[in-house]
């Protein structure tokens, strides 16, 4: 165990600011305090050696009280430094929040977070455009963030909470993809497809991400691609791990998102979490 754990251990503090305060007020009292004993026990020699014993004894002493100090003074928590990687990737988004109340199904905490899904709007119209349309239509459905040609984003539903983006999936998919547990899910709006695609899990363990794109049309823009690396990148910034990704047809077969343009995007996603 290192000085610097130990001292820690002996101050539980709350706080990283204060807990850093305390330990240089420490390694101060502590060198003091030797120096003193030290300076007084040299007192009754005052010979050179003695006084060269003394500052050695001083320097060996303060040392490991001064590194830990110094070590403290840097120290940064785990969730300091995640909350200020979260910070920075969304400094690098051109993001709005619209935030609506309709797109809201429950509780997603952390622990239920596995997967990034990714769709593709299949229209031409503004990821604003898209998000009135959703709320009109009384539906429930959404996605967590949609994503313009020109790279903007408009997110809709917080991180953790429940929309409704990937709706019902292949009979079979809760379990061959852990999403069992449909419970927080208050699946108001839903509407049954059929018995070959009973399962609704991957909702309640995933954010949704569209992309204004229409299959066929053409290749995605860059700033639309740098704008999804970068949303990704915080998603993975928030929680602090990285979701798996798919798309919206890996979870219910026979959809088209996300398009065929989008294949190879999508494998260097899953790969290495970029487009390219």
């Amino acid at each position: 165990m290192s000085n610097t754990q130990k001292i820690r251990q002996a101050i539980p503090l709350s706080s990283d600011r204060v807990q850093q305060g305390s330990l240089i007020i420490i390694a101060m009292l502590l060198t003091g305090m030797l120096l003193t004993i030290l300076s007084g026990c040299s007192k009754a020699d005052t010979s050179e050696d003695s006084q060269e014993f003394v500052a050695a004894m001083v320097e060996a002493s303060a040392a490991p009280v001064l590194e830990a100090a110094n070590e403290a003074a840097t120290y940064v928590s785990p969730e300091a430094q995640a909350k200020r990687a979260s910070a920075d990737a969304l400094e690098k988004l051109d993001l709005t929040k619209d935030l609506r109340a309709s797109f809201d199904h429950g509780e997603k905490g952390a622990e239920f977070q596995k997967y990034i899904v990714l769709h593709d709007t299949e229209g031409e119209g503004s990821a604003s455009g898209v998000v009135d349309w959703w709320d009109s239509n009384g539906k429930g459905v959404a996605a967590h963030f949609v994503i313009n040609k020109d790279g903007s984003i408009v997110q809709c539903v917080d991180l953790d909470r429940i929309t409704h983006h990937a709706g019902f999936g292949d009979t079979g998919h809760n379990e061959k993809y852990g999403t069992t547990d449909e419970s927080r899910d208050d699946k108001v709006g839903t509407q049954p497809i059929g018995s070959w695609a009973s399962d609704y899990g991957m909702n309640s363990y995933s954010i949704g991400i569209e992309m204004v794109h229409v299959g066929g049309s053409g290749d995605y823009p860059a700033a639309q691609l740098e704008a999804l690396d970068n949303l990704i990148a915080y998603i993975d910034a928030y929680y602090g791990f990285e979701s798996q990704i798919i798309d919206h047809k890996a979870w219910r077969s026979g959809n088209s998102d996300t398009s065929k343009e989008f294949a190879s995007y999508l494998a260097n996603y899953q790969d290495h979490r970029t487009h390219d």
